[in-house]
């Protein structure tokens, strides 16, 4: 993301500090998740159910088919932990600039968050203008269903409509990690007085994401796992180090089983599993952070010796932006044209 990257071959921590140096490993693992979290973000905006924004607990109203099931597995399954990492790597490296003055920290992150939030979400908002002057193209707008203002054109918008779309609901929406991730940095004094009861306030930050409670403009996941980035970084832990109670064969058995289960579930209707299916959804979430983290060290080392693959991780944040809306508005055109030809 745009605070993180680019990334050095190492990153020191603040010599005045008990934190130690992190490691080169460490920092292109942090390169590496950040771009590999941008590819699977590009499949999980693009998967083609009738449900196209997928909540934790979602159900689909499709037929159980090894195609509907892969797709739910991976888009609201397996690849989910993504955004959590990304959090958790935000914090960290904020936490490592402690050295630093709070002040002029923010003013950076003003320019590396808030304004390409405001940009890119005028950018969509444009587009989507842009689009919508021609029927075809129009009628691809319309059933993405990005506009909170129902069928209203962005042509008719007035002021008010104006700024909640660039501000608050943008067409871009993976725009909220950047304006989640901006107030996350705006607390972090905050933050760092409540670590100092560390079981307390993660536990009561866990709570909330488990509950799915979001606060304002910040969203409970990334309040939970930017402080978890922050705490790791202060209290010196070695995210090298696989723990030692952590067996990456069992644990990634129980990953894929739970996702599984979670994704059966989506395909019975709504009703009593539900609950059950958010709080799966977590548990998958988690498992696969750790799985991913851990236990993919060597896939880390292989990919960040080729250079084609640390030339292409340059450009992490101009695939996070530029996919939505265009994505989506390119699918709810093509989708319904395909499923139109015979045998299809």
């Amino acid at each position: 993301m745009p605070d993180s990257l680019p990334l050095p071959a190492s990153l020191p921590a603040d010599p005045a500090s008990a934190r130690p140096v992190i490691s080169a490993f460490a920092s292109q693992k942090f390169r590496f998740f950040a771009f590999v979290a941008m590819l699977l973000l590009g499949y999980v905006h693009g998967y083609n159910l009738n449900a196209r924004y997928l909540q934790p607990s979602s159900t689909v109203d499709e037929a159980l088919t090894v195609n509907t099931f892969v797709q739910y597995l991976l888009a609201n399954g397996l690849f989910r932990f993504r955004i959590p990492i990304l959090f958790i790597i935000s914090g960290y490296l904020f936490a490592l600039q402690d050295n630093q003055a709070f002040a002029p920290r923010i003013r950076k992150r003003v320019q590396t968050l808030l304004l390409p939030y405001v940009l890119w979400s005028a950018i969509g908002l444009l587009l989507t203008m842009v689009l919508e002057q021609w029927p075809g193209t129009r009628e691809a707008v319309r059933d993405a269903q990005l506009s909170p203002f129902g069928d209203l054109r962005v042509a008719q918008y007035g002021p008010k409509e104006i700024l909640v779309h660039l501000l608050l609901a943008p067409a871009p929406f993976q725009l909220w990690f950047l304006r989640c991730l901006f107030v996350c940095n705006l607390a972090y004094p905050l933050l760092v007085r409540a670590l100092v009861h560390p079981r307390i306030w993660l536990g009561v930050f866990t709570l909330l994401w488990l509950l799915n409670v979001n606060l304002w403009f910040v969203e409970s996941e990334g309040l939970l796992f930017f402080t978890l980035g922050v705490w790791l970084c202060r209290t010196g832990y070695d995210i090298n180090s696989r723990p030692r109670w952590l067996r990456i064969g069992p644990m990634a058995l129980a990953w894929l089983a739970l996702a599984g289960v979670k994704t059966w579930m989506a395909f019975q209707g709504n009703g009593p599993l539900v609950p059950v299916m958010s709080l799966l959804h977590k548990v998958v979430v988690g498992g696969g952070m750790l799985v991913m983290w851990y236990g993919i060290d060597d896939v880390v080392r292989i990919a960040m010796r080729q250079r084609w693959f640390v030339w292409m991780s340059q450009f992490s944040f101009v695939i996070y932006a530029l996919h939505v809306p265009m994505l989506n508005y390119a699918l709810s055109w093509v989708f319904p044209r395909v499923k139109a030809i015979p045998n299809y």
